[in-house]
């Protein structure tokens, strides 16, 4: 076997390979033989079919399947003696051999993994978030917990924020009724923002049986095409008011969190554990995302193309499926756009490089006893734990997941170490997304 290497880019090559025909040619003898032991062909007894009859039947099947299997054995050999470490999936181009040729060509294209020299991580600086978990935090949850079991009661006067409105209402440009625009029995929940706000600031002061009309203008730019920019009048019609009730903090109440005995000092000393376990992991991932920020702000890195289109792919699919979970439909035929993933896609391939070059010169692979330690950390917001530590071990899949997030977790501490780190206490409220 002969192959030649050609430099195409900085991280592209094309090989090109020629193997003797001769031993394609003793390849196939080898394989057209083996068959005449187990063919069955109609006059010739099991093991008896002559072998030039073989190769009349099947010799071009068997050629075809040597071939693809030389080309696939010839281009590791010669990946192997050159060094080099290939990034996807390479094109090959093969022409059929001619009669009486003496060599099988081909070439491959495709592009190698780059050398990733990871740059001075010392030189950057991580701001370290902390927040310790108070009563009065157990208190916000609480609240939260409530709102979200919330009943409405009918009430004998006028709407205000917070109400539930029940309403007729019919809408119309230029006196002509539009799609989407009349409903009947429609309710809303005052202050939610889930209509238009020029529609809902018109309902408060309103109560059961009084009627309305005014007019709104929808943006230019809402998603509904034929009203965009237009105005409607609407004309509403409420039917009932109810105000909302929120279920007192008692042992029932504790039930439906899972508190079977409905302890209220067991409750909340459960809301403050998930509380303190969601607090642990909001703020290693804002550390976890600055630590990966300085990591690509001072290691200069070419991400192979063809790597980055697998990865698009891949988070092509995770969308689709998301959507789909949501009741979303998205046709097969119609792909979602790749390059509203493109940036995505680059950033966590450049940063997966050099992740693994960060956790080669520095030993920071998973231990087994930090996945152990990982799973049952994970286990301990679950009802019955150790089923949950078992359901983990019990797929291979699963357990690559958490050491994967392990070993991110090492290089996060190894970049803490090294970097320069200033802590900053937040609020429970900046931490969670709620700070206005």
């Amino acid at each position: 076997m002969q192959a030649n290497l050609e430099t195409l880019g900085s991280l592209e090559r094309k090989l090109k390979v020629a193997v003797p025909m001769a031993e394609i040619e003793s390849e196939v003898e080898a394989r057209l033989k083996k068959l005449t032991r187990t063919v069955k062909m109609s006059g010739f007894r099991p093991g008896k079919v002559p072998l030039k009859v073989v190769a009349q039947q099947y010799g071009p099947q068997v050629r075809q399947e040597v071939l693809g299997d030389t080309l696939q054995k010839s281009f590791g050999d010669a990946v192997k003696a050159q060094n080099l470490r290939v990034a996807g999936y390479p094109k090959f181009d093969a022409a059929p051999p001619v009669d009486g040729a003496s060599e099988f060509h081909y070439s491959a294209t495709f592009e190698i993994y780059p050398d990733v020299v990871v740059g001075d991580v010392g030189k950057s600086t991580v701001t370290r978030p902390t927040l310790d978990v108070a009563e009065a935090e157990v208190d916000k949850t609480l609240e939260i917990m409530r709102k979200q079991r919330v009943s409405y009661e009918a009430a004998a006067r006028a709407a205000e924020n917070g109400d539930r409105v029940t309403m007729d209402y019919r809408g119309t440009i230029d006196g002509v009724e539009f799609a989407g625009g009349t409903a009947q029995g429609q309710s809303m929940v005052l202050g939610e923002g889930r209509f238009l706000p020029d529609f809902e600031k018109q309902l408060p002061g309103m109560k059961a049986g009084d009627q309305k009309s005014f007019e709104v203008k929808f943006p230019d730019d809402y998603a509904g095409k034929d009203v965009a920019g237009k105005t409607a009048v609407f004309a509403v019609t409420v039917k009932e008011v109810a105000a909302p009730k929120l279920p007192p903090v008692d042992g029932e109440f504790a039930k439906t969190l899972g508190v079977e005995d409905g302890d209220l000092v067991k409750m909340r000393a459960e809301i403050r554990g998930n509380l303190e376990r969601e607090v642990k992991a909001r703020l290693k991932a804002r550390v976890k995302e600055q630590v990966m920020d300085a990591l690509l702000a001072v290691t200069g890195i070419e991400a192979p193309k063809a790597l980055i289109d697998m990865e698009v792919e891949r988070l092509r699919d995770m969308a689709r499926q998301d959507l789909a979970s949501r009741g979303i439909p998205v046709r097969d035929d119609v792909p979602l756009p790749g390059d509203l993933f493109e940036k995505q896609a680059q950033r966590r391939v450049s940063l997966g490089l050099i992740l693994a070059e960060v956790v080669r010169q520095h030993n920071l692979n998973a231990r087994p006893e930090q996945v152990r330690a990982a799973v049952e950390e994970q286990a301990q917001s679950y009802e019955h734990p150790q089923e949950v530590v078992k359901w983990f071990y019990q797929s291979p899949e699963r357990l690559r997941d958490i050491e994967s997030m392990v070993l991110e977790e090492n290089v996060v501490n190894w970049a803490l170490a090294t970097a320069k780190v200033e802590d900053k206490a937040i609020t429970f409220d900046e931490l969670m997304g709620n700070a206005k």
